[in-house]
């Protein structure tokens, strides 16, 4: 690290320790509880946050969530959250989009923040007498491309570029990086700066990141995130630029070079949407969940897979974990508790979840072991926040086996049929090895394995009329582990 990055790293942590003595003057003697929902895209963000919500203030079943299974869960309502200046998680059309219409929400594009207050009654007699405990929870939804940018933090231009060539020269992404490769070939970082060449470029790799997301491939290692979802900066500077082939070019880049523009633009990149994505929003969290669609990359292949695994432990490397005491939590913060869940646990039979957390602990040791011996806790489980299918059982030449049953979403197609979105079909969806490493060997990984996306589920109604709250598969223990202990 070089002595400015050490600096400019000093200087955060100074602000940080600013705006925590800030936040915790500005809660009235209320506790608050930050957490992070992240995932990269499609994993599920929208929906857990919606789901724990719908849950938490209509009572839904929440067995494995103490406070809630000794009934000291007083109530939970919405509140305005602490940040003017972040959208708010608009929980009410989410749970309109659900239950009314039955299609999933749209995916997180941006950061939102919503804050939850829960109102309970302490397990302990003595802080049971001093009256009722309440609990600020705010839950941060960013996607989590944006976590892939984070160790750009302490990457110059020239690693940057290294690692996403070679990437991009990979036997799985060379043709589709081709056009993006081709225009590189045709110049040189020595070139004369050109706004047209560098537009041209920034376009063809931003093309090429967008191929390698699509459901057949389901890459994951893909930064610059923004470039993916740029919000209000598309067309800017900071969001025009590329990797370049900087091999045979040592030494600075001459002033007015197409390397130089380029390598400018980087660290702009890096300072005005990297940095205060870490400081504004990131370096603030408590907790954190990672959600993961382990499924999609299984559908694509032990290559998504291998990839997925790269991310994941990327990702991670940006997080700050540890234990940090009550006291000293006033002046910084660190994750001390992450939870990893593998998403649409109701895609497959219960015989398979443990098998599916088994993927997910592989994909995610590295992390694991990094967060543990900061001193983090952390849990890996399969879940699905909403689930939209039910247990079943198939015959099929006098065997009984295990299904499931639920709607396909439209166009979903399954054995060479294509479904409407309204017919509902019972499905066995293969089994998951019991040797999580088998999924990572092309030649020994399972056939004849496929997932289908499913419908919402409609809401049952006891026999009183009254509309039941989401139905889930463990929602309840990751609420457990991620806020049980503050409401103990």
């Amino acid at each position: 690290m070089t002595q400015r990055s050490l600096l400019t790293r000093l200087t955060d942590e100074v602000r940080h320790s600013l705006d925590n003595l800030a936040e915790t003057a500005g809660s009235l003697g209320t506790p608050t509880l930050r957490i992070g929902v992240t995932g990269l895209s499609r994993a599920g963000k929208t929906v857990f946050i919606t789901a724990l919500v719908h849950n938490l203030v209509h009572g839904g079943r929440l067995p494995l969530l103490e406070a809630a299974a000794g009934g000291r869960l007083a109530r939970a309502h919405l509140e305005p959250q602490p940040d003017d200046n972040v959208p708010r998680f608009d929980v009410e059309a989410h749970v309109d989009t659900l239950l009314k219409e039955r299609i999933w929400p749209q995916s997180t594009r941006q950061v939102s923040e919503l804050r939850l207050t829960i109102e309970f009654e302490s397990a302990h007699f003595l802080s049971r007498t001093l009256g009722r405990g309440k609990l600020h929870l705010d839950i941060v939804d960013y996607p989590g491309e944006w976590l892939l940018d984070l160790p750009l933090l302490d990457k110059d231009f020239r690693t940057f570029s290294a690692e996403a060539l070679a990437r991009a020269r990979e036997a799985g992404r060379a043709t589709i990086a081709a056009d993006y490769l081709a225009a590189l070939a045709e110049t040189g970082p020595a070139a004369e700066a050109d706004e047209q060449h560098a537009r041209r470029l920034a376009g063809l790799y931003t093309t090429y990141l967008r191929a390698c997301r699509e459901d057949e491939r389901a890459l994951s290692m893909l930064p610059p995130g923004r470039f993916l979802m740029p919000g209000d900066l598309e067309g800017s500077p900071a969001l025009t630029f590329a990797p370049l082939d900087l091999s045979g070019h040592d030494g600075p880049l001459r002033p007015g070079s197409l390397g130089a523009m380029m390598e400018r633009r980087y660290e702009a990149y890096k300072k005005h949407v990297v940095r205060p994505f870490f400081h504004d929003h990131f370096a603030r969290l408590d907790r954190q969940i990672v959600l993961v669609d382990a499924l999609n990359a299984l559908n694509a292949g032990p290559e998504a897979l291998a990839d997925l695994e790269i991310a994941l432990a990327e990702i991670l490397s940006a997080f700050r974990p540890g234990k940090v005491s009550r006291l000293f939590s006033i002046f910084t913060r660190r994750i001390d508790r992450i939870l990893f869940a593998a998403t649409k646990a109701d895609h497959l039979n219960r015989s398979d979840h443990d098998r599916l957390e088994a993927i997910l602990r592989r994909l995610v040791a590295r992390a694991i072991e990094r967060a543990e011996y900061s001193g983090a806790e952390v849990e890996v489980l399969a879940l699905a926040a909403i689930r939209a299918t039910r247990e079943a059982s198939l015959s099929h030449g006098g065997e009984t086996m295990p299904a499931i049953l639920g709607t396909p979403l439209s166009g979903e197609r399954v054995n060479g049929e294509t479904y409407d979105g309204k017919t509902e079909i019972a499905l066995f969806p293969g089994d998951l090895p019991d040797d999580p490493a088998a999924i990572f060997d092309a030649e020994a990984a399972p056939g004849g394995v496929r997932f289908v996306r499913f419908r919402p589920p409609e809401l049952q109604v006891t026999a009183e009329g009254v509309k039941l709250s989401l139905p889930h598969i463990r929602l309840d223990r990751a609420l457990q582990f991620l806020i049980g202990d503050r409401l103990a």
